[in-house]
């Protein structure tokens, strides 16, 4: 049994059973990791509350921007929703996907596709992000090159103890 699936430029695309065998089980396994993407996301939003609601005597750190509480909440909350996209994308490509594979439906298998590219060029791009970072952090530390907090902190120490 084949499902021939329109194509725009006129070719037709031929998904067999075995294709679409799978598609139903990745669109599981991705559904699975998008529902622990977002437990990770509440957790990290939970996270960020424990850091403002958290002792001060924790986070008295004078290294911190803002004091260090609302920074780090600040810190958790961003990065929870830096993660939401990619796993919504995933999850939106789990639920197209299975709903394209019951009802035979291209425009379903489409919108899929589309979130799964979403979700692959967030990360990629996230990635390149981080490369980046990291070689800049890693010539600074070959370079020894210090950020201006720490500079700041151990000038104020070298004058307070003369």
């Amino acid at each position: 049994m084949e499902d021939n699936l329109h194509v725009e430029n006129g070719e037709n695309l031929v998904i067999d059973w075995r294709s679409k065998e799978f598609l139903k089980e990745t669109a599981k396994w991705t559904k699975f990791l998008a529902i622990l993407g977002f437990i990770g996301i509440g957790l990290m939003v939970l996270g960020s509350l424990v850091m403002l609601f958290a002792p001060s005597s924790l986070m008295s750190n004078g290294d911190f921007p803002f004091g260090g509480k609302i920074f780090m909440m600040l810190l958790y909350l961003a990065f929870a929703v830096l993660y939401y996209f990619p796993i919504s994308y995933l999850y939106q490509f789990s639920e197209n996907t299975k709903k394209a594979i019951e009802n035979n439906d291209n425009n379903a298998i489409r919108d899929a596709f589309e979130f799964l590219k979403s979700h692959y060029k967030f990360m990629g791009i996230l990635t390149i992000i981080l490369l980046s970072y990291y070689a800049i952090m890693s010539f600074s530390a070959l370079t020894g090159a210090r950020p201006a907090p720490m500079i700041n902190k151990e000038l104020t120490n070298r004058f307070n103890t003369q």
